[in-house]
Parts: C-alpha cells; structure tokens; sequence
C-alpha cells in the first residue's frame, strides 16, 4: 500500500504554475497553430508571384517576337528618314550642279561629240526609235532583240496606228534638245530634283514608276513612258501630261495587247494567262499617243553590255539602259536621275516610291545590273551624259 501525502496538485485559479510535466504537454500547441497560419500566408503570396511572373514572362515573350517578325512583314524605312529628306535635299552640291547645268546654253550634238572617243559605245548612234511600216524590222531574233515569230500580231498593231513615226513634238528639227531618263533608283529620294526634270524637252519615264505624291523629286511631266504590259500603270492618273506611250515587246502576245488597249477590245481570259501578271485593259490616251519601240535600241544595248560582261551569254538589257540609248537618237544632250544600284549596301532604298531594300536585287536573274553600271559609268566619264544623282 502506498500513501501519497506528499503528491498534490494546486488549483490553477491560484496563478500557481502548472507542474512541469504538465507545461511541456501543454505549451506546443499554441505555438504549432500559429506556424500554420504563417504557412498558409506564404503559400497564397508563392502561387500569387508565379502567377505574375507567368504572366509577365508571356508578355515579354510575345514583345521579343514582335521585335523579330513585324520588320520582317513590314519593313521600316531604316536607311534614312522620309520625311527629314522630303523636306530637305540630300545633297545640294548635286542640286546646284543639275541648275547651272540647265542655267547654261544647249549644246548641239554634245553626246555624239563625246561617243566617239568611246570604242565601246560604236554603233550607238542612228537607231531607229519606233517601228514603223515603211522600215525594215529584223526578223531574225526573238523579242525583245527582234520580232522572230509576231509578224502577225505586230501587223495588226500597226494597222491600229494612227501614227508610227516620230510625233512633231519629238522631232529635233534643227533645234537642240535636251533629254532626262528619269530612273526609278531610290537614290531620286529626297534628291528635290522635280523642278529641274520638269524643264527637259524630252522626260523618259519607266514602266509604273509613279508621279502623283512624288513631285518635289520626280517632277511633274512625262513625254515617253516606256514599258511592257505588265509594267503599266493602272491608275488613270499616272499617264496625266503624258505625250508618248512606248510598248517593249518582250513577247509577240504584247503586241496583241497593245491592239487590245488601242481598240478597246479586250483579250480573252486564256490570252490573259500568258501574263506574269494582271494587265491593264485601258489606257486614257488617244491612239496616236501610242508607239512601239524599235527591237534594235534594245538589241544594240545588248551587244553594247556584251562588252562589260564577266559572263558571255544572251543578256536582256533593263528599260532604264535601253532608254539611255533611245535618249541618245533623241537629244543633243542627255542627264540621267534615279540610276545606280548600290549593290554594297543591301539596306538601302532600291525604288524612290517604296520601301523595298536593294538586296531585293538579288533574286532577279535576268539582268546584268553590274554590265549596265559599268557602260553608264563610261557614259559619264566620257562627258556623252551628265547623272543628276550621283550614283554612278
């Protein structure tokens, strides 16, 4: 038998404290619930961050995309600023050059002058501009060098010919006449030379190079518009205060075309496809504004580049070449505008009305682009024309 007269347990209402054993069985459990409570609260605010940083992460991910695809669908104009150079000439030496170029008297036969010292330009003198029916045409090269294989449909454009000739208001005449091709290189960007083309007594302008919104640098006038079908203009107001409509035939359905605009008669919908693509059914001029160029400008500009050549072969000049040498029968003097492709710096503007870049160039094998600036080059060197740009 055991007695405990010496174990006793104090009522707590006393403050007394509770027996050690006691404390410690008790005292943990406090202190157990509020950790869990602190748990919780770290827990809420951990998935509330990842859910912010999910968040953010996509955001910048989709900006990192945007950065790389939007150029790539819509290119910026990166080379130069657009309207900085609308409102302020590029280069004022050029500028004052092209005035006291146009300040100062014409001089007869200038470019004949200056040609023959050039052995590589023989033969460049006394072409034919357009075909006529009372002149021979040769026959035995395909287009765009001849017109092997159109006898048929070239005979029905010339029927549809009012007039084939030279027009009165391109015949020299006994006066000396100034010529400017005005090309379609970016370099006629901001260069402020509309005032000064305007004054030319012959403007050549190229397939759809536009006029309309870009006049302080590409004027307002145009006397021949050479081009091909799909090169046309389709907008009515591009061929305002145009004198001469001038079709390269670079197939015999071309000049079915012309016979089509000029009647206004369409071609059929199977003809249509022979197009690489969609071609104007109209054109707002008479029909004795319309002419064809004679196949041997661009022959004679072929054998010429022949010359400047790294590779021997069939070579189709560019309408800006062939113009230049169609710009020689015409005029005593002759300035060209917009030409030179800067083949180094792939970034820069290739056309003076769109933003597409000159590494563009690069995918075009059709023409010896590098042969056409080494012939122009000579031209300019010799004194036979005068580039306005400076991009020769």
């Amino acid at each position: 038998m055991v007695t405990m007269n010496h174990l006793s347990v104090e009522d707590p209402d006393d403050d007394s404290p509770l027996l050690p054993e006691a404390a410690e069985a008790v005292s943990p459990s406090p202190v157990y619930l509020r950790q869990r409570r602190v748990t919780k609260a770290e827990s809420t605010e951990f998935f509330l961050s990842r859910c912010v940083n999910l968040a953010f992460s996509l955001v910048l991910l989709i900006g990192c995309y945007s950065a790389v695809l939007i150029p790539a669908y819509f290119p910026f104009d990166k080379a130069e600023n657009i309207s900085d150079d609308y409102h302020h000439p590029k280069d004022l030496v050029l500028l004052n050059r092209s005035a006291s170029l146009l300040s100062g008297p014409c001089q007869p036969h200038w470019c004949l002058n200056h040609l023959k010292p050039l052995s590589s330009s023989a033969g460049l003198v006394d072409i034919p501009v357009f075909v006529q029916q009372d002149q021979p045409v040769p026959w035995d090269l395909s287009p765009p060098l001849g017109l092997q294989g159109s006898e048929e449909n070239l005979a029905l454009a010339l029927a549809s010919l009012p007039q084939t000739g030279l027009p009165p208001s391109l015949k020299r005449e006994g006066s000396c006449r100034r010529c400017v091709v005005v090309g379609s290189g970016g370099v006629l960007h901001g260069s402020h030379l509309g005032s000064h083309i305007d004054q030319y007594d012959i403007i050549i302008r190229l397939n759809n190079a536009p006029v309309p919104g870009f006049e302080r640098d590409a004027g307002t006038q145009t006397t021949i518009r050479m081009l091909y079908p799909e090169g046309a203009p389709h907008s009515a107001v591009e061929y305002k205060n145009t004198t001469v409509v001038a079709l390269v035939v670079f197939k015999s359905l071309d000049l079915a075309w012309l016979t089509s605009v000029i009647t206004k008669q369409p071609l059929s919908f199977w003809s249509k496809l022979w197009f690489w693509r969609e071609v104007v059914d109209d054109i707002p001029l008479r029909a004795e504004d319309f002419r064809i160029l004679h196949p041997e400008i661009m022959h004679k500009t072929e054998q010429v580049l022949q010359k400047y050549a790294s590779k021997q072969g069939k070579m189709v000049p560019t309408l800006g070449a062939s113009a230049v040498v169609m710009a020689l029968q015409l005029c005593d003097q002759v300035s060209l505008a917009g030409f030179g492709y800067d083949m180094q710096h792939p970034e820069a503007r290739l056309h003076y009305y769109e933003a597409i870049r000159m590494d563009a160039m690069k995918v075009q094998v059709v023409h010896d682009v590098s042969a056409e600036k080494l012939f122009l080059r000579d031209l300019v060197a010799a004194g036979a024309v005068t580039d306005l740009t400076g991009a020769l």
